[in-house]
């Protein structure tokens, strides 16, 4: 279905079905419509959990020389990021957390639900700054066992929630990946949508979300339905859709397509959606599109010399004795000062070009917010790409050491330790490309929604936060120039 929208967001046209469907190619289709495809899927990267935990327990401490760390900071994050700008959430599609947990729960059946007052993504918000904000602190890039642990504790995780609460709770809730992949996948190309909408209006079953069921016993699910509570005919885009495939699998009528679409349309969508709501009324899922930008500035100016800098400057400024307290304040003023400020003025500012309250320039902001993803996006393409390139061949010969140092013999021959990747100053024009890119696709959101909530005053609306894009884009321009730095910073005393 594609929308049409009015100058008040109205949805004014619906178009005829998706007029090709990845589910229907020869190969990859069959392949995707099988029962068992998310569950091979799952196989292969639980045998990469497998590797990263046993050679980062147990293997060489050298972050450089050890799976543990160059598959987890150098490989997996480089192509999570590719694999949601060319498909979709492909990682959750195949999370290996989840085939532990179906396995625990043939064990021990949940029965609880997920807490009323707890359903929002507040503690996935949180979840996801921690991780970066450890990420920086203890250089976790540098540490294979602490690598391995960090896996470790999110098996537990998923196992310690789903164990207790039904459905997928650790997913829609928790998981800062599956945080960070849900506003990642707005701008993928690729969502799963139902064919025929007729078909969907005539069935009084509604498999696609309540799991297909035994005729002869209605009480037990032989093909259980979408676990995120996403019913296919009122879904609208990708957020909190894991591509887990169970609603193509629970359709009777074979009714559901993995269609293309416009890519990040969807953040300028005004309907009520199935399993989110308004997207204007959720303060949390601004909230974490607002990270989404700003968190991918922190993660890049992290590895900076400039960053070092300011470190060391805010260390001498309080009188802090060790990184914490200071990297702590710099978190503060990167993830909550700089986005509040900036959002308060341009809200503000819309407000008031616009005819509206001051008082309202929050709710205006939690508008906006959903432009900038497309530009955060691009800053974590940009510094996801630089590492992936740059070390897209070191998996080969860290392999080829890792059997050596387990097995004791080259079974894979010796390290061929020059193998590297890309020079960096070849990947250069493909940051700032991955920004611009970005930057781009925020001003046609930023000017989508003004002429939804403002028609005729749509430019002057525009104005304020075609400013804030535009700042944001070439701050992180500005940071890829930067010289890289060791991370050991030296305090006072």
């Amino acid at each position: 279905m594609h929308l049409q929208l009015g100058s008040r967001g109205d949805r004014v046209g619906v178009t005829s079905p998706p007029p090709s469907d990845v589910l229907r190619w020869p190969v990859l289709g069959r392949f995707l419509r099988w029962r068992h495809a998310r569950t091979s899927l799952q196989l292969v990267l639980l045998g990469v959990a497998l590797v990263v935990v046993v050679h980062g327990l147990f293997g060489s401490q050298v972050a450089p020389a050890n799976l543990a760390t160059v598959l987890s900071w150098v490989q997996y994050r480089g192509w999570l990021i590719i694999a949601l700008l060319l498909a979709g959430n492909i990682f959750c599609t195949a999370c290996p957390f989840v085939l532990v947990r179906d396995g625990a729960r043939r064990v021990h059946s949940p029965s609880r639900r997920w807490p009323r007052w707890l359903r929002a993504k507040w503690i996935g918000i949180a979840l996801f700054v921690a991780v970066l904000f450890a990420y920086e602190l203890f250089d976790l890039w540098s540490l294979p066992r602490a690598t391995a642990w960090l896996v470790l504790g999110y098996f537990a995780a998923a196992l310690a929630v789903d164990l207790v609460f039904t459905g997928a709770s650790f997913c829609k809730y928790v998981c800062p990946i599956g945080q960070f992949s849900f506003a990642a996948s707005t701008l993928s190309p690729l969502e799963l949508r139902v064919r025929q909408p007729a078909t969907c209006r005539s069935c009084r079953t509604a498999d696609c979300i309540r799991g297909r069921r035994e005729p002869a016993m209605p009480m037990r699910v032989t093909q259980r339905g979408c676990e995120l509570a996403l019913f296919l005919p009122a879904k609208i885009g990708n957020l909190d859709c894991t591509f887990c495939l169970d609603c193509v699998q629970a359709c009777p009528h074979d009714n559901i397509a993995l269609a293309p679409r416009v890519p990040g349309l969807e953040l300028a969508d005004p309907r009520r959606r199935s399993g989110i709501g308004r997207l204007s009324r959720r303060r949390d899922i601004a909230a974490l599109a607002v990270l989404f930008v700003f968190g991918g500035l922190i993660n890049a100016l992290g590895m900076t010399a400039p960053a070092r800098t300011l470190e060391q400057t805010l260390a001498v400024w309080t009188g802090a004795q060790s990184e914490g307290p200071v990297l702590a304040l710099l978190f503060l003023l990167v993830l909550v000062a700089a986005p509040l400020s900036a959002a308060a003025v341009a809200g503000a500012l819309t407000a008031m070009v616009t005819g509206g309250r001051i008082s309202s320039a929050m709710n205006v902001a939690a508008s906006y917010a959903y432009a900038l993803i497309p530009l955060g996006f691009g800053i974590w393409l940009a510094h996801y790409a630089f590492h992936l390139l740059t070390g897209v061949l070191t998996v080969i010969p860290v392999t080829q050491a890792a059997v050596l140092d387990l097995f004791g013999w080259a079974a894979l021959g010796n390290p061929l330790w020059h193998l590297t990747g890309v020079r960096p100053g070849l990947v250069f024009p493909i940051e700032v490309g991955a920004i611009l890119t970005g930057a781009a696709g925020s001003l046609a959101l930023v000017y989508l929604i003004s002429e939804r909530d403002y028609g005729e005053r749509r430019v002057a609306a525009t104005i304020p936060w075609a400013v804030v894009t535009v700042v944001i884009a070439v701050i992180a321009i500005w940071i890829t120039v930067q010289p890289m730095d060791m991370r050991a910073v030296v305090f006072p005393g």
